[in-house]
């Protein structure tokens, strides 16, 4: 099977994550990508208290595409999310062989070097790179590809700030019945 990682903070998710996962299906051809909302992400501050209803925005939003699908892999461990645990996981878990297909912005692929055992993580990935607000310097020690989307101005902190509303209605709901980001 043909499948593609998404892993995140998605705090919150909204339109530009689903369709970096819509243009990953279509272009590359995967048959599912998976959704994984990280419990506690480790190179933010977040607050662990928004771990489930990250999680179930996540569910939420992943609904609309039966080619989407979610994971709790990260959300179960309630603790620190490290990719490289979530990718040895995810290998096993759905016999990959070869390398697993991860999505990945620029922005923190920039920042890629400081992960937990990047050394390990590097050989068990293939990184699909989407544009984002930056450039990334090249790294020849990764096996990566940029993806030929264009880049769409949507930031999770504006969601949060409310001063963009790119968000499918029903997250946005979500947000507004739960008192979220006030």
């Amino acid at each position: 099977m043909s499948i593609c990682i998404f892993p995140g903070t998605f705090n919150p998710i909204h339109n530009a994550h689903l369709k970096v996962a819509e243009f990953a299906l279509d272009y590359y051809g995967f048959e599912k990508v998976i959704f994984i909302p990280a419990y506690i992400p480790p190179h933010k501050n977040i607050n662990k208290n928004l771990a489930e209803h990250r999680y179930n925005m996540v569910k939420m939003a992943t609904s609309i595409n039966p080619k989407f699908e979610i994971s709790d892999i990260e959300y179960k461990s309630e603790q620190k999310s490290y990719t490289l645990l979530t990718v040895k996981k995810i290998i096993k878990q759905y016999k990959i062989e070869g390398k697993l297909n991860l999505l990945i912005g620029t922005d923190a692929f920039d920042k890629i070097e400081s992960w937990y055992k990047i050394d390990e993580l590097k050989k068990l990935v293939h990184f699909i790179v989407f544009p984002r607000e930056i450039k990334i310097t090249k790294k020849t020690e990764f096996d990566y590809e940029l993806a030929p989307m264009e880049y769409i101005d949507i930031s999770s902190t504006e969601i949060r700030e409310r001063k963009n509303n790119k968000t499918l209605s029903l997250v946005k709901e979500y947000i507004e019945k739960n008192d979220l980001y006030n």
